[in-house]
């Protein structure tokens, strides 16, 4: 989908910043590319070859699709909420990639499994909205997990659900049935041990509570993030529920001193927490932290247990930007530059390509503006040091890039405007300059990486 961007839009956005309209504008647009995709996954299925798609598992899809139509007559802004829920990205994607090109032999396993989570968000959709429903749940990895509410423990097979008047009967395979109450403006609750409830977080204002999500079974599947350090969504027990919630309740003071747009951000794009275990390989799991975002998961923010409220803040800023510029250029293409890994980047060790410099580049720089303001605004002086040191490391880090970006003949007019911003940052950066000391140590570790960097990669381009 390309679009007209307005330059205001696009300078304000260079500048890693973005007012509600603005970010409304990025959301509004990723919600209707939502809904163009399940569409599409209707469609698909109904074109399916029969080995593709068999007979039953149609008519089940079709069934889930008139329920999620029935809720969305009764109340469309909850049925909405599921839908638009970070780990149907990745689901809808998935499914319609299979349904496009299944096996000719029969329905694949994955396929089927897929299918199955349609029933799982109708039903969600229902119990959002207050629609009666019976369906049928398959668990995946002993869990039968109802979207954005919560899951049973299953491990003996599927799950009845019947759901009216705000009462959930769940029926799990050889055990007995549990009961949960549906709540209207949070996750339902049972006080059995067996039905697992997604811990909200506070709500940001403006916004609404954001699922800490350790249930979907969408959450890193399929997406081979070890490969940039990232682990696999980890279960939360109830013993580290707190100090996620104690992280947590700093974030929105830690947010407002990078600005009110950084504020804005979270409360306009942050609809899922999704958390990680500790980074792979790591030997400290309370000193080593990883985090990223799913191109197809719009709203998410993958996180190992931030150690602090102000690492919380500083990993939702960092990627967070990741999320706009990925929406953004959904909307208007940035570059033309081929996907070709050449490019050094103090931040990796190996080659990137030219759009993953970009976003690197972007997200350091809002990283090197928030850490520079908390720098100005903290009072301890250890508080100070570190600011000064992470500012002064990402301030560098992009510099050594923006060289790269701003050369390039593959940026569009949009992509120019964009890039040109962001060098304004950049240099007004420089109005307040870090202690030498801290400046130096980033000058040294920058230079380190790039020589690494050419004794790892050789000869490709820097």
């Amino acid at each position: 989908m390309s679009t007209t961007v307005p330059d205001p839009v696009l300078r304000e956005l260079g500048r890693t910043e973005g007012g509600p309209a603005t970010l409304g504008l990025l959301a509004r647009a990723q919600d209707t590319r939502r809904l163009v995709l399940l569409r599409a996954v209707l469609d698909a299925a109904a074109a399916a070859p029969a080995t593709v798609c068999p007979p039953p598992l149609l008519d089940r899809l079709r069934e889930d699709w008139a329920l999620l139509e029935a809720a969305e007559r009764t109340d469309r802004a909850a049925v909405r909420t599921v839908l638009l829920h970070p780990m149907a990205g990745p689901w809808a994607q998935r499914l319609l990639a299979g349904l496009m090109a299944g096996p000719d032999g029969g329905p694949h396993p994955v396929l089927r499994d897929d299918l199955s989570y349609l029933t799982a968000l109708a039903a969600a959709a229902a119990i959002r909205a207050g629609t009666p429903c019976r369906v049928t749940l398959r668990p995946r990895d002993g869990l039968a997990a109802l979207p954005t509410l919560g899951a049973v423990r299953a491990p003996d097979g599927p799950v009845g659900l019947s759901h009216a008047d705000g009462e959930i009967s769940l029926r799990p395979a050889g055990a007995a049935p549990l009961t949960v109450r549906a709540q209207p403006y949070g996750t339902p609750t049972s006080a059995d041990p067996r039905w697992l409830t997604v811990l909200l977080l506070p709500a940001l204002p403006g916004s609404r509570p954001v699922p800490l999500d350790d249930i979907d079974p969408y959450g890193t599947e399929g997406d081979g993030l070890a490969r940039y350090g990232l682990s696999a969504v980890a279960p939360v027990p109830d013993q580290e529920r707190k100090a996620w919630a104690e992280s947590w309740s700093g974030v929105e003071r830690l947010l407002r001193i990078g600005g009110e747009h950084r504020l804005n951000e979270a409360a306009v794009l942050l609809r899922s927490v999704i958390p990680l275990g500790s980074p792979p390989g790591a030997e400290d799991e309370d000193a080593s932290h990883c985090s990223g975002t799913r191109r197809e998961a719009f709203g998410a923010v993958l996180s190992s247990k931030p150690a602090t409220s102000l690492f919380f803040a500083s990993t939702l800023v960092h990627e967070l930007q990741h999320t706009k510029l990925a929406g953004l250029a959904d909307l208007v293409p940035l570059h033309q530059e081929d996907a070709t890994p050449r490019h050094f980047a103090p931040w990796r060790p190996d080659p990137r390509p030219f759009d993953g410099l970009l976003h690197g580049a972007y997200s350091h720089l809002a990283l090197a503006d928030y850490w520079q303001r908390y720098a100005l605004h903290a009072r301890r002086v250890s508080h100070r040091d570190l600011a000064w040191a992470e500012h002064a490391r990402c301030r560098e880090q992009v510099g050594a890039v923006l060289p790269v970006l701003a050369a390039s003949a593959g940026l569009t007019r949009e992509g120019r405007v964009l890039v040109n911003e962001m060098i304004t940052v950049y240099h007004r950066l420089d109005d307040s300059p870090p202690p030498p000391g801290h400046l130096a140590r980033a000058q040294a570790y920058v230079s380190t990486a790039r020589v690494i960097w050419q004794q790892r990669n050789g000869s490709r381009r820097q």
